[in-house]
């Protein structure tokens, strides 16, 4: 326990350390660069608010790549992001790969990793974190059911965003929605992505669901690929298209896949074992 209590009182100092010039972002819509999904949200995912993305067990790469992607997003150019784990989280999931983050373009010095003792320790973190305005972003991962994260655990989160206009992403795994005070709800998994040319593994791609919004239409589906040499979103659709121009090897009408987005790679399996 003493171990814990010295563990948070760091990761605060560490915090309160950061420049706090980089914000002014309260109820900001920062577009997240895909048309019809700034459209659907109008105008993008909302700043100094919480937002949940969920995925299955078997999903949770491509569920953190995305969250990840947001984060970074919403951070902006240099502020830095903090996730915040359990430690049975780390144990189950593996842990942030350098080298997959710089794949997707995200600078791993720009992140943070905080690991607790236990979720009710995480829950403590993220509302202490969430009210530095130094922040750029904020992820928060449970794993299962989750019992404390109850509404009244969500509005605080969502308080705390809100008055420092930092942006939190919830990264739900293995869970069911339920009460939540969050702006937006996701559901993520990974999506076919086609081989680039020469064979090289192609780019990351998501099935996008938007289950809900506080202030706008929902239930709407995407396919995303991410381009991480351009920093932008396209249609997953979109590599039809582009599988013809390199050759017309037809793999989009045949359905071949490579993997998704994955960020982690668990203690336990090699980095080919994760991806297969």
């Amino acid at each position: 326990m003493a171990e814990s209590v010295h563990m948070l009182a760091a990761l605060k100092r560490q915090i309160a350390s950061l420049d706090r010039g980089v914000a002014d972002r309260i109820s900001v819509r920062r577009p997240i660069g895909h048309d019809a999904i700034d459209r659907a949200l109008g105008g993008g995912l909302g700043g100094g608010r919480v937002h949940e993305l969920f995925g299955a067990v078997e999903e949770e790469g491509a569920a953190a790549g995305l969250a990840l992607l947001f984060a970074s997003n919403a951070a902006g150019d240099t502020a830095p992001m903090l996730w915040l784990r359990t430690a049975a989280s780390g144990r189950a999931g593996g842990f942030a790969y350098g080298p997959g983050l710089a794949a997707l373009g995200i600078d791993p010095e720009r992140l943070l990793v905080g690991m607790m003792a236990d979720e009710a320790m995480l829950l403590r973190t993220a509302v202490d974190a969430l009210r530095q305005p130094a922040l750029g972003a904020l992820l928060i991962e449970l794993r299962g059911p989750a019992p404390l994260l109850d509404l009244t655990a969500s509005r605080r989160l969502a308080l705390a965003a809100e008055g420092s206009g930092v942006t939190a992403f919830m990264l739900r795994i293995g869970a069911e929605p339920g009460p939540s005070a969050a702006d937006t709800r996701w559901r993520v998994a990974a999506a076919p992505s086609l081989p680039l040319p020469g064979e090289a593994p192609g780019m990351s791609a998501f099935a996008l669901t938007l289950l809900r919004q506080r202030a706008g239409p929902d239930g709407m589906e995407w396919r995303l690929r991410w381009d991480s040499e351009k920093g932008v979103f396209g249609d997953a659709g979109d590599e039809r298209d582009d599988d013809k121009a390199v050759g017309g090897t037809g793999r989009a009408e045949r359905g071949t896949a490579l993997s998704g987005a994955l960020v982690s790679i668990s203690a336990a399996r090699s980095a080919a074992d994760r991806a297969a």
